[in-house]
C-alpha cells in the first residue's frame, strides 16, 4: 500500500465530501456523479482498502495493468479503461472492462466492435474529445464529434454512451470551466442530433485539480487519482 490505510480512507472521504459540496452548489443530486477512483500504478491493497469503503469503480490507463489486477480481483471490481488504447490491445480487455472512456478514432471503435462480436457481447464506450485542441492530447475535435458519433453508431457491438475529455493541466481550476461548459454543450448538440442508438448520459470530465468545477458544469463521472491515492509511482507501472 502506498499510503497508510487510514490516510487513504481519509482522502477518499474528503473527495466524496467535495463532490457532494460541488453538487449542492450546483443544485445537483450527488447520486448523479460517479466517483471513478483512478488506481493506475497503485497496488491491489489500495484498491481493496477502498472496496471496504464501498468503492467499486476503478479507472486504469494500461491494458497490461488491468489484466494483472484482474487476475487478483476479477469482476468484483467495475474496471473502466480511461487511458489511450491501441487497436492491437483491444482484445486483451474486451471482456474485463465495463466501459472504455478513451475512444479517440472511428477505427478504434471499429476494432472494439470486431473484438466484442467474437465474445458475442456489446461494449459501452465514450468518445474522447480534445476540447482544448491541445496538440499533446488525443481525441476528436468538437467539429468532428457529431459525424464521428454517427459513424460509431453503425457498429452493432459498440454502444456510445457519452463523451469524455482531459482538460488542460492547470493550477487554476476556473481556467478549465469554459472547456467543461463546452463539453456539456457538445453533449447536448450530439443528443439533439437524435442518432439512433447513441446516448449522451455520461459526461466524463474532471480530475484531482479541477473536479469540483467539472461537477458544477455537469460531469457525471469524475476521474480522481492523486487526491485519493497520493502521487503515482510510475516505476510500478505495467504498460
Amino acid at each position: 500500500m502506498d499510503l497508510p490505510e487510514q490516510t487513504l480512507i481519509s482522502n477518499y472521504k474528503s473527495v466524496q465530501r467535495r463532490i457532494a459540496n460541488a453538487c449542492e452548489k450546483a443544485h445537483r443530486d450527488p447520486n448523479e456523479v460517479q466517483l471513478l477512483a483512478v488506481s493506475k500504478t497503485h497496488p491491489i491493497d489500495d484498491i481493496q482498502a477502498l472496496m471496504k469503503q464501498g468503492q467499486r469503480s476503478f479507472g486504469e490507463n494500461y491494458v497490461q495493468e488491468i489484466n494483472k489486477k484482474y487476475e487478483s480481483l476479477g469482476d468484483t471490481v467495475d474496471w473502466q479503461m480511461i487511458g489511450h488504447l491501441q487497436r492491437n490491445k483491444v482484445r486483451y480487455l474486451i471482456d474485463k472492462v465495463s466501459i472504455i472512456h478513451s475512444v479517440d478514432t472511428v477505427r478504434l471503435a471499429q476494432q472494439i466492435d470486431k473484438e466484442a462480436a467474437k465474445h458475442d457481447t456489446a461494449v459501452d464506450v465514450l468518445m474522447e474529445i480534445n476540447i482544448a485542441q491541445e496538440e499533446s492530447k488525443w481525441g476528436f475535435s468538437e467539429a468532428e464529434a457529431i459525424d464521428a458519433a454517427q459513424e460509431i453508431a453503425q457498429f452493432p457491438h459498440v454502444h456510445l454512451k457519452g463523451i469524455m475529455t482531459s482538460a488542460p493541466i492547470t493550477e487554476d481550476p476556473e481556467a478549465n470551466r469554459p472547456y467543461f461548459k463546452g463539453m456539456k454543450q457538445l453533449a447536448q448538440r450530439i443528443d439533439a442530433a437524435h442518432i439512433p442508438g447513441v446516448e449522451m448520459n455520461a459526461l466524463s470530465m474532471g480530475m484531482t485539480k479541477d473536479f469540483e468545477v467539472a461537477v458544477e458544469e455537469g460531469a457525471t463521472i469524475v476521474r480522481i487519482g492523486t487526491a485519493i491515492f497520493g502521487a503515482r509511482h510510475y516505476a510500478n507501472k505495467d504498460k
